[in-house]
C-alpha cells in the first residue's frame, strides 16, 4: 500500500531535518512524503529549499507564502496525496514515525478504515506534562463523542491514519489547528470502520516551541458545535 504522510510545518528549524529522517527509517515500504512549509521564518524553508528538498525524504515540497494554518498545509497536501492511506505528521517530534505500523495495519488488512491515535493509553511512552491541558483535552473530547456518538479516548490526538477514499469524501474548510474536530465530525457522519490504538508522545513544553494555546480550545468548542 502506497502511504502519503503529510508533514506541516512551521518554525521547525531544530526539528524537521530529524523528523524527515524518522519518516525514511521507518517501516513504510511504499510512501510519498509531502512537506508543506507553512510560511516559516525562522530558516525552516531555507532549510528544506537548500538542503533537504532534492533528497531522497522529500518527494514534494510546497511553500506557503505565508502562515495559513496546520490545516490549510493539510487542505493544500491533499490536492496532491496519490497513497490509498494517508498519515499527517506534525514535524516537532512529538509523535514518533515508528508507530506507523499500529495506525496502518488495521486498514492494511483490510479491518479499519480510519485509526486514531490514543496518547493516554497503550503507547510505549508518553511525556507527563500539563494537568489542565488533559483536563481541556477531556472536556474537548466528551463534547465531540455526545456529538458524533462515538467513544474516542482522545480525539485532538495528531496522529490519525484514513484510507484516501474516505478522506475524498470530506471537504476540510477550517484552516488552524481546529482542524482536528472538523474531520472527526465530517468522518463520523460517515460512519466508516473506526479504530484507535495508543501512540507515544513525545509532548514539548512551550519552551521547546509548542504552539497551540487555550484559545485553540475555545476554537475546537465552536467547530464541534458548528458540525455537530
Amino acid at each position: 500500500m502506497l502511504v502519503t504522510v503529510i508533514v506541516p510545518c512551521y518554525n521547525e528549524i531544530s526539528t524537521i531535518e530529524l523528523i524527515l529522517e524518522k519518516i525514511a527509517q521507518s517501516d513504510l515500504a511504499r510512501k510519498q512524503v509531502i512537506v508543506v512549509d507553512d510560511g516559516s521564518t525562522d530558516g525552516t524553508r531555507e532549510l528544506l529549499v537548500s538542503k533537504l528538498q532534492h533528497t531522497a525524504y522529500i518527494d514534494e515540497l510546497i511553500l506557503h507564502e505565508s502562515n495559513a494554518g496546520k490545516g490549510a498545509a493539510v487542505i493544500t497536501a491533499l490536492k496532491r496525496a496519490n497513497g490509498e492511506a494517508v498519515i499527517i505528521q506534525d514535524a516537532d517530534l512529538e509523535y514518533d514515525p515508528r508507530d506507523y505500523s499500529k495506525l496502518l495495519n488495521p486498514i492494511i488488512n483490510g479491518e479499519a478504515d480510519v485509526v486514531f491515535g490514543n496518547r493516554f493509553s497503550g503507547g510505549e511512552i508518553s511525556r507527563v506534562l500539563y494537568f489542565w491541558h488533559r483536563v481541556g483535552n477531556g472536556l474537548l473530547t466528551l463534547l465531540s463523542n455526545i456529538f458524533t456518538n462515538l467513544n474516542l479516548a482522545d480525539m485532538e490526538c495528531g496522529y490519525k491514519a484514513y484510507r484516501k477514499d474516505v478522506l475524498d469524501k470530506i471537504t476540510i474548510t477550517r484552516k488552524g489547528f481546529d482542524c482536528e474536530p472538523e474531520i472527526v465530525s465530517k468522518i463520523a457522519k460517515l460512519k466508516p470502520r473506526i479504530y484507535q490504538v495508543g501512540v507515544s508522545y513525545y509532548g514539548r513544553t512551550y519552551d521547546d516551541g509548542k504552539k497551540i494555546t487555550w484559545r485553540d480550545g475555545f476554537k475546537a468548542i465552536y467547530v464541534i458545535l458548528k458540525f455537530r
